[in-house]
């Protein structure tokens, strides 16, 4: 069975950092370009970031980037995003997907999603 499992979530104050983790299963990993994406209520799915399976190259959304880090270990099958200096606008449904396409251009070319964690960021 294909799954995408993402955790690491929780609440954390402005300015503090959080790590998230997507597990993936059922799928050539090392094939499978990976991002991360995120749902606020009320705005579009955001993408955050990209990490591509066939050059390495990463790439995120202006207003994470210095901030955010995405990376992945082909070995235990996982891609992280280490998220510092979080603002309350960062709060959000965040999750995981795996796109067969190197360089996808938009989130209809991922064809796995994981299900989400919730990152709030407040005082």
């Amino acid at each position: 069975q294909v799954q995408l499992k993402e955790s690491g979530g929780g609440l954390v104050q402005p300015g503090g950092s959080l790590r998230l983790s997507c597990v993936a299963s059922g799928l050539r990993f090392n094939l499978y370009t990976m991002g991360w994406f995120r749902r606020v209520p009320g705005k579009d799915l955001e993408f955050l970031a990209t990490s591509d399976y066939r050059d390495g190259r990463v790439n995120y959304r202006d207003s994470v980037r210095g901030r955010f880090t995405i990376s992945r270990d082909n070995v235990k099958n996982t891609v992280y995003l280490q998220m510092n200096s979080l603002k309350p606008e960062d709060t959000g449904v965040y999750s995981c997907a795996a796109s067969a396409r190197s360089r996808p251009t938009s989130s209809s070319e991922y064809s796995l999603w994981g299900q989400g964690t919730q990152v709030t960021v407040s005082s």
